[in-house]
């Protein structure tokens, strides 16, 4: 397999119609991600913080071991060096929870909309049954019952 022909290959696939959909589904759902966190950030979590007690979900934490500070003697040399403090952030994993549960819900009610949109556009365009042919006429019938007639005496 040459590179030409991988090249020819990849561009292939790239232009195809789903491909770039799919493409501009991923930017549009990024930029769409970045604005639900906003409402999430800035609209939702402030009120509910507020009702468990100005709270703020990003700081809670639990501190498994303590910051050490660092310790010098009186010369001023290093001693001990600076140790941070161990942390389990579980307030940072709710916000993200509660953007995802967001996130997905919205997600959820636009494809519910616009699958209602599109299964009411199918209904608008599809085409009515066609119309029962007429019955024939009484000259038509006649004429028919006298082909008949003629055959059988053959």
């Amino acid at each position: 397999m040459g590179k030409s022909s991988f090249l020819q290959d990849f561009k292939a696939f790239a232009m195809k119609g789903n491909v770039v959909d799919m493409a501009v589904g991923v930017i549009i759902g990024g930029a769409f991600g970045k604005i639900v966190t906003s409402v999430v950030n800035d609209i939702i979590m402030p009120p509910i913080g507020l009702l468990v007690g100005g709270v703020d979900f990003k700081e809670l934490k639990w501190v498994m071991k303590e910051a050490v500070p660092e310790k010098l003697d009186e010369a001023g040399n290093v001693v001990q060096q600076a140790v941070a403090e161990v942390t389990l952030n579980y307030g940072n994993f709710l916000q993200q929870t509660f953007d995802f549960l967001i996130i997905a819900f919205s997600i959820f009610c636009f494809v519910s909309l616009l699958k209602k949109a599109t299964e009411k556009k199918k209904k608008e365009e599809a085409p009515a049954a066609p119309p029962a042919p007429p019955a024939p006429s009484k000259e038509e019938v006649l004429l028919t019952e006298i082909r008949d007639l003629l055959k059988e005496k053959k």
